[in-house]
């Protein structure tokens, strides 16, 4: 008896869908010299839709059907996965000096330890998640403060908070439970005290903003100078110290002054991006209604 063997058709394997892919050409860690290549984020393919734009200057991203949600500015930085140096991409080249590179060799035990503290198990062998990007842009934070202030390791700090203090805001909301909410509420703080200490340095001509080719603060556009002296008083307004009432308000009173002068009480600018002058105006009137509300009303320069 004959027996009638059916065949079914193997199913077609999915292609994987790619949200990044390695650089071809390997990079040099300028610190412990072992090659490593880039991991770049894929343009275009509808990965990146982009939605609201936040009172920080921070570019919210729509997930999508096909690649979820996708985090742009964790592609940004790289680390060294041997001796977990992070930087910028740009400054794995652009930076030379020997001693910064000393140094940051020195911290490498220090740097994982402290890395691991907040982000354990974070891995730089792979392609990145969320939680590897905050790791690494932590990293680069540590690594910055020992860079030599010819390559305006300040402001790259500030930025770096900031942009932490997000990244923690969305790990809290994927993976709620371990405090996440806490340390962005720590980086917004440091994001606070750097930024300032970038327009006292830059205005005191201690550390020169010169080397700075984008201020961000997030990937999409770049807001310049004006949109550090916005954070300033953003960040102030919103996560400075409270304890002294009138020191607050000394402060609010100071950044109230600078925005009128820099943004013209809110008039058209063509030097100004639109959006930037729209969330300087709305941090003016909260600024003017804190002030009012405690009898404070200066006349802006």
């Amino acid at each position: 008896m004959a027996v009638k063997t059916s065949y079914h058709k193997a199913p077609k394997e999915e292609k994987k869908v790619s949200v990044s892919y390695w650089a071809k050409e390997e990079l040099v860690c300028p610190v412990c010299r072992a090659k490593f290549r880039q991991e770049v984020m894929h343009k275009g393919g509808g990965r990146m839709i982009a939605g609201n734009l936040t009172d920080e200057l921070h570019r919210i991203f729509e997930p999508s059907k096909k690649f979820g949600r996708v985090y742009p500015m964790i592609y940004d930085v790289g680390s060294c996965p041997k001796c977990h140096t992070a930087f910028f991409w740009k400054d794995f080249t652009d930076v030379k000096d020997s001693v910064s590179f000393d140094r940051i060799l020195q911290d490498e035990e220090n740097r994982k330890r402290a890395v691991s503290d907040i982000f354990p198990y974070y891995n730089l062998d792979r392609e990145r998640t969320l939680f590897d990007g905050a790791a690494m842009y932590y990293l680069a934070l540590l690594c910055y403060e020992k860079l030599d202030i010819a390559y305006a390791p300040t402001f790259k700090r500030a930025m770096i908070s900031l942009r932490l203090a997000w990244l923690c805001k969305d790990l809290d909301r994927v993976c709620p439970g371990h405090n996440y909410e806490y340390v962005a509420q720590v980086f917004y703080r440091k994001a606070l005290f750097f930024y300032q200490q970038t327009l006292i340095n830059e205005t005191g001509r201690i550390e020169s903003i010169e080397p700075v080719s984008n201020f961000g603060p997030d990937t999409d556009k770049n807001y310049g100078y004006d949109g550090v002296i916005y954070l300033c008083g953003l960040l102030e307004y919103k996560y400075g110290q409270r304890d002294d009432g009138e020191l607050r308000l000394k402060k609010l009173d100071e950044y109230k002054k600078a925005i009128a002068r820099i943004f013209g009480l809110g008039k058209s600018s063509k030097n100004k991006p639109g959006p930037l002058l729209e969330v300087a105006k709305n941090l003016y009137d909260k600024l003017a209604a804190e002030l009012s509300a405690n009898n404070i009303f200066s006349v802006d320069e």
